[in-house]
């Protein structure tokens, strides 16, 4: 109890207002993105190769248990996933910013910061992510005539044989809503509990109105982190390298912009 009455109290104290914000701020923190990585080239590009590698081995994994066909929906749920696997570049644009040596910047330190309240937004996006799996399965089974499916008879019989429009259609539309929910709900948390020792109620309430109160511009920024990590995605993950990294620095400046320092 007495940790979380220090919690609310530190809430209460800090008040986080949340910023107003113009159509030229993505961009900006994307040039800060850009500004961070070639401060730290060796720290980030490490960190979008870990990246890389990952979802090479996840990719393999599942082709190598037969269910190859499930690989599009996770590149899907990447997204959903990627603001806590960008927590070790929080963390670096806050030591760049401080103008402090990276040599001990890493994620697990970031996440021991507010590990407790870190940890249960990993859960929520993990949750989340066997939830649009789950969707994306029933939806298979429902709606296709084979329930697995192999990748190579998969994609072209879906996707590019006009056969199956009203299971794109379904699969487009719960995408789509996972990623905005998730968008709301994530702009800003991760790098909010890293930077501040906040629960993460607060910090997602945080995230849910920056995104609310500043639509057109928050819009733009789901846009543009659509259309980076996507470019990464359809190399065959080989552009995550350098996508990832931007992003990921891009978005502490995002933060740091929406919600002011107390």
């Amino acid at each position: 109890m007495p940790h979380v009455m220090t919690v609310d109290r530190l809430n209460h104290q800090e008040g986080l207002q949340v910023s107003t914000i113009d159509f030229s701020h993505p961009w900006e923190w994307l040039r800060k993105g850009w500004t961070d990585i070639r401060a730290a080239p060796g720290y980030s590009l490490t960190y979008g190769t870990a990246i890389v590698l990952l979802s090479l081995l996840i990719t393999t994994l599942m082709i190598l248990g037969e269910l190859s066909f499930l690989v599009p929906f996770l590149i899907a749920g990447f997204f959903l996933m990627a603001p806590m696997l960008s927590i070790g570049l929080y963390q670096m644009s806050a030591h760049l910013e401080r103008a402090e040596s990276l040599e001990s910047c890493q994620a697990l330190e970031a996440f021991k910061r507010n590990q407790g309240q870190l940890g249960m937004i990993s859960a929520f996006l993990f949750v989340t992510l066997q939830a649009w799996l789950v969707v994306s399965l029933v939806s298979i089974a429902l709606l296709f005539d084979d329930p697995f499916p192999t990748l190579d008879n998969f994609l072209p019989v879906v996707f590019f044989s006009g056969d199956h429009l009203l299971l794109l259609a379904t699969i487009t539309v719960i995408g789509a809503g996972f990623a905005a929910v998730v968008f709301g709900i994530m702009a800003i948390t991760v790098p909010l509990l890293v930077d501040r020792h906040l629960d993460a109620l607060t910090a997602m309430r945080t995230s849910v109105r920056a995104v609310l109160h500043n639509p057109g511009p928050m819009l733009l920024w789901a846009g543009l982190i659509v259309l980076i990590v996507g470019a990464g995605l359809v190399t065959f993950y080989l552009g995550l390298f350098i996508a990832i990294p931007l992003v990921g620095h891009a978005s502490w400046h995002a933060y740091r912009d929406l919600v002011p320092s107390p």
